[in-house]
């Protein structure tokens, strides 16, 4: 799934995305590390892996989006 990245703190390594369709969604440290990043700039287009759905969705991973 693609989201756009609208928050993040470098101190936490947490921050939230924008799916397509607007919904707002936090993701923790955990998923931030699992992709491998080191930096997350507002705006980026990222590729994200969830469980779940509806107000239990959770984000598991975080990384760029490459074509």
């Amino acid at each position: 799934m693609q989201a756009t990245a609208y928050t993040y703190d470098f101190e936490t390594r947490s921050g939230s995305v924008l799916l397509d369709d607007g919904t707002p969604v936090d993701f923790g440290a955990a998923a931030f590390d699992a992709g491998g990043l080191r930096l997350l700039r507002v705006g980026q287009r990222v590729r994200i892996e969830t469980e779940g759905e509806g107000t239990s969705l959770k984000i598991t991973l975080v990384t760029l989006q490459t074509f």
